[in-house]
This record gives structure tokens, C-alpha cells and sequence, in this order.
């Protein structure tokens, strides 16, 4: 695991500035305090930080081939390396070293570009053909790791994170606007674009080749299954398969030099990989989790079941209000952009304390997407069902009026009651994506204090794209967006979070063989009436405890609203409300004081809302500003701390 950087200069005769591109590198040194390596061949310059994982003492990188021809920097595991290092063995390639870096670089050496197609595991590598004069960037099937890259007038640059090709001189940060309704509505930025102008992320399943005669040229190399594979099989029988195929993947990430654990959420997910890996180690495992004081946001009882059921070595933290905040500048400044979820936040407390024990953890992260484990997608199936009735039946006037009565009524019953078909049109811009949209388009609307935004990018276009892209049915085609969308996400959250405590994350869910067979079990497999998850549960249902199989899904709660409404009030009031946040001119004042105020007075649950908003205002004054991390919090601190 490592953190990776490099420059190509597009005139061949300039050279590339060593301190620069050391200045690249080191601004990722908690992605690899083991070592660094810095090559450069004239135009052309290559930088890592490096966390060793296999052959800790060999494996330095940038690597080059045999002759010399072909240099590399790669962050990942690939977990069948040992596989294809005897087959390229066999061709006559000569190993210097145990590392899976190696065995890209010779498979590079047959087969090119398509090389990637033969990997499996997570990656992100950026390799140099010296002959060709090409440089190529590739990225894993699913985007587990991260690869960011930026075109000027001068050089390409690319590196695992922003804030590297930043500090390069180059790119100069400034706010990429046209994004704005898209993070307003889903917290985050599908597709390519960035919060930064000129920052674009390479998409996963794909390669990006350049040279200076063609440019820049992106191929997809990975997709997907569009359909499902619809046999007449039970679902025992496919719960068996299942569970062959996740042990195997499990298998498979315990590829490794240094100790391992897992991070533990007490729910089915974790649970099962909790069962599986202690069935295939000798030692008890190490698993660690993450809590609040707050029992309504606390799955510890259930992280402490589920190693008691398999004789974890278990350890956890509790992480306090005051620690949350304190904590949320820095980690703003980890993951580049304004900070979708909260849940960010404790995932790196974990992740440190983890690291105190091991340098890996195994994480259940991708399951909710591949079998329909969140409580939309429910909602939307049922939706659609009752609303095929409603919507043959009910004139548009009528439906109308009735969606027009939904507002009249009293919360939370009007707040429900917009969520159903009384309220909704057909298709899933409205029943998929506005129905749970964080400030959906009418409130924008009030919001935005420049309404062109509006008429530019669709904010669902990227994820309608990839929901249409599916042949099957509604339950089918939101795992296919979620998956491509959503779920990419939550993988940089993952990737920067873990990183940022100097470990490595590993998802066994998301082995892109495992994920190519569960994604072709059809949605009635996955989401039975109201029940999710349901051939997954199935396949598990020996190895977890029956009280975690049959617990509602609490998803990492963290409860920000009831913070931001007590103790934490300031918070709003400096980053929402204050003058820097009004002066920048986005948002309209009036509607920001209404949202804030009917939050406060408990009216209305803007919680999600206030979230997205600090922490754009945040992202900007460490990004856009220059403000020193330690102080952003500063003016905050003594009023939270008397206001508690």
C-alpha cells in the first residue's frame, strides 16, 4: 500500500523539477511511512511513499524491468500475483524480488495495456515505457483505490491524492462550481469531476494511456454484468454457492507479510467476515470497532457479540462530541473534498486505534450495495409497486391535488407521506434519487444563490446513466448505479480515512469475481418482501449470532443533528451562519437562516443539511483560503465547550 505521484512534462526536452515532485510525494507520507523513492528520466518523474505490506524488506518502488526499459509506481494488493509470477516465470522473466509490483511490470512487458485485465485485487499505478514514450494509469474494477490526475498547458500530473498534485505548483485550487448541485443533492461527486477545477478522478475499470504524438486516451476495460443469470435454482442452493465464492475471496485478502485484522460493526456483514477469517487462522483474530456515548448511535453490544462468537481479540473506542469536531478540519484536509458522510469521522478513529495492533484490516464495506442491504431500496421497490396501480388509476390532476394535500399535514406525518407514491412521479429520478436526495431540487432552488447552476449539469446524470446501463429490473438496475456511484464513495472515505492512520484496507466483497457472480443473482434473491439481504443472510446463517442475523440495519450512525441543535450550536453559527460562509455568495443568507433556525428550534431535521454545508464551508477555508488546520476550529471551541 503506498501513496503514488508522478509528472510527465508535455515539451520532451524540459526536464521534471525534483523538488516539486519530492514535495508531491511527501505530502503523502501517512500513506507510506515505511519509505519513499523518487525516479526521474527527464521529462518524466515518478515519486512514492510506501506502507510495506508483502516483501517488506524488497519491493521498493518506483521499480523498473529487467533492462531498465519500464518503471512503475503502484499502490494495491494484487492477490493472484504468486499465480501469475509462475506463468511469467515460465516465459523466462527473471524475479529480483517477492513483491506483486514486479509481477505488473513483467505483465506488462507481454501484454501491454491489457495487463490490467489479468489482475485481481485492488490498484491504482501509473507505469512509464521508456520505448514507447507512454505513460500509463490504470485503476481496479470497483475504484478501491484511488488515482487523481490534471492536464495543463505544461504537464500531466497524477497522484492517490489531490492534495499532491497541489502542492505541485501547476494546479492552482480553486472551486469547480458546476459541481455544486450534485453535492448539494447526493453529498458527493459521481463521475470524473472534481470539487477542484481541472482535477479529474480516473473512473474505475479504466485505463488512461498517453503519449505526446495521440495525447491522452481513456479505455473501459471492465464492466458490470448488465443482466442477471436467471436459472431455476432455490435459494438455498444459491446461498451455498454464495458462500463458497465469499470464502474463497476471504481467502485470498489474507495474502499478507504483517498482522491483519478487522474492523467490526456488529452487523451481518463484519459478522460474516469475522466467521470466515477466524475459520482460517490459527490465532484468534483482531477486531476492532467504533462507538459513541449516545446508545442510539452505539453498535458496540453488537460488535462485542460477534467476537465472543468467533474468540476475537477484540478491542474499541468511544469517541466523544468534543473529539468529533476537534478531529473533522484534519480530515477534511485527508479526503480532499467536504466530507460526505459523517461516518467518515469515527472510521479513522478506528482505523488509529487498529493500527496501534496490525497494518491491515479486512472490512464488510460493498455488501449493502451488492445485495440491497439499505432501507431506500425498499422503499423505492415499494414505491414503484403500489405506485403502478396508483398512477394507472389516479388522473395527473388528481394526483396532483393529492400531492398538493401531502404538504398540509402535520410533521412527521407530512415528512413520510412525501416519501410515497401520494407525493411522487414515475421513474427513478423521483423515486431513486429526489425522493432521498440530502436537499432536493425545490429546495435548491431557494438555496442557490446563483440559479444558473441549475440550468447546467443534471445532478442524477451520472447516476441515471449507470442505472439505465442495467437489462433487469428496478432492483437490479439501483445495485448497478449504487455500485458504479454511490458506493465509489464510499471507498475514498474508506481508502482516506484508513490511510490517513497508515493502514491498509482490504474488501473482500468487493473481489470483482465475487462481485460479477452477485450482482447476476436476480433482486428477488437479495430483497425478499421487507426483508434485506436475504441470500446473504442465508449463506451466513450458521456463522452469525441469530440476534445480529435479525437486527434492523443501524448503518454507522452518527448523530450530528442532536449535537448541531445542543452543545455544538456554534459550529452552525461560524460555518453556516457567519460572515466568511454569507460572503462567498453561494448560498442564499435568508434560507440559510430559516434551515439553521427551524433545526435549532427542533421543527424540522436538518442534520444532513447543516453536515453538507459546515463542511463545504470548511473544505474551502483550508483549501481555497489557506487557513492553518489547527485553527480552523478555533473559534468554535470555548463557545461548544461553555454551550455543554
Amino acid at each position: 500500500m503506498c501513496g503514488i505521484v508522478g509528472i510527465v512534462k508535455l515539451n520532451p526536452r524540459e526536464a521534471v523539477d525534483e523538488p516539486g515532485l519530492k514535495r508531491m510525494r511527501d505530502v503523502l507520507r501517512h500513506r507510506g511511512p515505511d519509505g519513499e523513492g523518487l525516479w526521474i528520466g527527464g521529462p518524466v518523474g515518478l515519486g512514492m511513499r510506501r506502507l510495506a505490506i508483502v516483501d517488506v524488506t524488497g519491493g521498493h518502488q518506483p521499480m523498473a524491468n529487467e533492462d531498465g526499459t519500464v518503471w512503475i509506481v503502484y499502490n494495491g494488493e494484487i492477490y493472484n500475483h504468486a499465480d501469475l509470477r509462475r506463468g511469467l516465470e515460465r516465459r523466462g522473466h527473471t524475479y529480483r524480488t517477492r513483491s506483486d509490483t514486479e509481477t505488473i511490470l513483467h505483465l506488462y512487458e507481454e501484454e501491454g495495456a491489457s495487463c490490467v485485465e489479468r489482475l485481481q485485487g485492488m490498484f491504482a499505478f501509473a507505469l512509464w515505457d521508456r520505448v514507447r514514450g507512454r505513460l500509463l494509469l490504470a485503476r481496479d474494477r470497483l475504484g478501491i483505490k484511488p488515482l487523481y490526475y490534471a492536464c495543463t498547458d505544461r504537464e500531466l500530473l497524477f497522484a492517490s491524492e489531490i492534495k499532491a498534485l497541489l502542492v505541485g505548483g501547476s494546479v492552482r485550487p480553486a472551486l469547480n462550481e458546476a459541481i455544486v448541485p450534485e453535492f448539494l443533492a447526493a453529498g458527493f461527486v459521481a463521475g470524473e469531476e472534481t470539487f477542484f477545477k481541472g482535477v479529474r478522478k480516473l473512473l474505475p475499470g479504466r485505463t488512461l494511456s498517453w503519449t505526446l504524438a495521440e495525447g491522452p486516451r481513456e479505455r473501459r476495460y471492465w464492466r458490470l454484468p448488465a443482466a442477471t443469470e436467471d436459472a431455476p435454482v432455490t435459494l438455498a442452493e444459491r446461498a451455498g454457492e454464495l458462500r463458497t465464492r465469499l470464502t474463497a475471496a476471504v481467502r485470498s485478502h489474507l495474502m499478507s507479510d504483517v498482522p491483519l485484522g478487522l474492523f467490526l460493526s456488529g452487523g451481518i456483514d463484519s459478522s460474516g467476515l469475522a466467521a470466515l477469517m477466524a475459520s482460517m487462522v490459527t490465532e484468534p483474530i483482531r477486531t476492532f470497532a467504533v462507538g459513541f456515548s449516545d446508545p442510539a448511535a452505539n453498535e458496540l453490544a453488537y460488535a462485542q457479540l460477534a467476537a465472543r462468537a468467533v474468540g476475537a481479540e477484540h478491542r474499541e473506542v468511544v469517541v466523544s462530541p468534543t473529539e468529533f469536531f476537534d478531529a473533522l478540519p484534519q480530515l477534511i484536509w485527508h479526503e480532499d473534498e467536504p466530507i460526505a458522510f459523517p461516518s467518515s469521522v469515527p472510521l479513522y478513529f478506528v482505523s488509529r486505534l487498529a493500527r496501534e495492533h496490525v497494518k491491515v484490516v479486512l472490512t464488510g464495506e460493498g455488501a449493502d450495495e451488492l445485495f440491497l442491504g439499505y432501507n431506500r431500496y425498499r422503499v423505492t421497490a415499494w414505491n414503484e409497486r403500489l405506485g403502478r396501480v396508483y398512477w394507472a388509476l389516479a388522473p395527473r390532476a388528481v394526483r396532483g391535488k393529492v400531492s398538493r394535500l401531502t404538504q398540509t399535514l402535520p410533521n412527521p406525518m407530512r415528512r413520510y407521506a412525501r416519501r410515497t407514491v401520494l407525493a411522487l412521479e414515475p421513474g427513478p429520478r423521483a423515486l431513486f434519487y429526489e425522493n432521498f436526495a440530502v436537499f432536493p431540487m425545490v429546495l435548491q432552488s431557494h438555496l442557490l444563490a446563483d440559479h444558473g447552476l441549475l440550468a447546467g449539469r443534471d445532478p442524477y446524470g451520472e447516476g441515471l446513466r449507470c442505472y439505465e446501463e442495467s437489462a433487469s429490473g428496478t432492483l437490479e438496475q439501483m445495485s448497478h448505479a449504487d455500485l458504479q456511484t454511490y458506493l465509489v464513495e464510499l471507498l475514498m472515505k474508506q481508502d482516506q480515512m484508513s490511510m490517513a492512520a497508515s493502514i491498509e484496507s482490504r474488501v473482500p466483497y468487493l473481489d470483482h469475481e465475487f462481485v460479477e457472480y452477485a450482482t447476476a443473482i436476480p433482486g428477488r434473491f437479495k430483497l425478499r418482501g421487507w426483508r434485506t439481504k436475504a441470500v446473504l443472510r442465508a449463506a451466513l446463517q450458521d456463522l452469525v449470532p441469530r440476534e445480529i442475523l435479525t437486527r434492523p440495519k443501524m448503518g454507522f450512525p452518527v448523530p450530528v443533528g442532536r449535537w448541531l441543535r445542543g452543545p455544538f450550536w456554534p459550529v452552525v453559527e461560524e460555518f453556516v451562519l457567519g460572515p466568511r460562509a454569507l460572503q462567498r455568495g453561494l448560498f442564499e443568507a435568508a434560507f440559510l437562516r430559516r434551515l439553521a433556525e427551524e433545526h435549532r428550534a427542533g421543527a424540522v431535521e436538518h442534520g444532513d443539511r447543516l453536515w453538507l454545508l459546515m463542511n463545504l464551508e470548511i473544505w474551502q477555508r483550508i483549501f481555497l483560503d489557506g487557513d492553518d488546520i489547527a485553527g480552523v476550529m478555533e473559534a468554535t471551541r470555548e463557545q461548544c465547550a461553555s454551550c455543554g
